[in-house]
């Protein structure tokens, strides 16, 4: 018999993966992401930056994948995904993704934009671990280059987080763009903690990735408990950013 805490258990990654692009964006990186992403076997998968389409990577590298990159990045090993495109232009679009191996419930992508020239969105799932009937919220995010944008941005996030998972289980992750560390406040007095906080004592530094000096990347939890978090530092050249992991259980 599965003992029940195992059931309870499950991993995360969040990554912006720079539209599938090396850190100057020379060469295509999303066969090597696809490959290193699969080997770490997260069950949820947090994207920013997915290059969904681009017609225009396929006539420059020759092997960019000709399907959707959700379904590229999927096939066979992630069952379900949500998308949301945040920035469309004439060559496609991009914008945030949750790939998952459970069971996922596709809610809303929310347009949290503070800017006019810099389209932003929250996107968010529902998902549950086999046996449970307690949904877990999952919401991507990709947070304003500016801090004032930001500010605005967290109260609207913590808005709709209200609204929707009232106290329950839930997962914010994605590229915060915060490199003072102000986020983290705002965050806790909504009753989340970030998973590299709690186990190491301050968010876990990813950028830029080939010299990472800025924490930019997190994974806000509530209503879970953390057993361990991993940088992925032998990622340098395949983003700019560094992915994280976190291994959570239900509670």
């Amino acid at each position: 018999m599965t003992p029940l805490n195992s059931l309870r258990r499950f991993s995360v990654m969040t990554m912006n993966v720079h539209k599938g692009l090396s850190p100057l964006q020379r060469q295509s990186t999303i066969y090597q992401l696809r490959q290193k992403m699969r080997a770490q076997h997260p069950d949820l998968l947090f994207l920013q930056e997915l290059q969904q389409e681009h017609r225009g990577r396929i006539r420059r590298f020759g092997q960019w994948p000709t399907s959707e990159l959700t379904h590229f990045l999927s096939e066979d090993f992630w069952h379900h995904w949500h998308y949301g495109k945040n920035v469309e232009y004439p060559d496609g679009h991009h914008g945030n993704a949750i790939l998952s191996r459970l069971p996922l419930h596709k809610g809303r992508n929310y347009d949290i934009s503070a800017y006019r020239f810099e389209r932003r969105g929250l996107l968010h799932s529902v998902t549950y671990l086999e046996g449970s009937s307690k949904p877990i919220h999952c919401f991507c995010v990709h947070l304003a280059l500016f801090e004032g944008g930001r500010e605005r941005q967290l109260a609207e996030i913590i808005r709709h987080i209200n609204s929707l998972a009232v106290n329950g289980p839930a997962i914010v992750a994605g590229d915060f763009n915060d490199w003072r560390n102000r986020i983290s406040a705002p965050m806790k007095e909504a009753g989340f903690d970030e998973v590299f906080e709690v186990l190491t004592g301050s968010p876990a530094k990813t950028f830029p990735s080939i010299k990472p000096m800025l924490a930019m990347d997190r994974i806000y939890v509530r209503g879970l408990k953390i057993h361990s978090v991993d940088i992925l530092h032998e990622w340098l050249k395949l983003s700019d950013h560094l992915g994280i992991t976190a291994e959570l259980e239900l509670l």
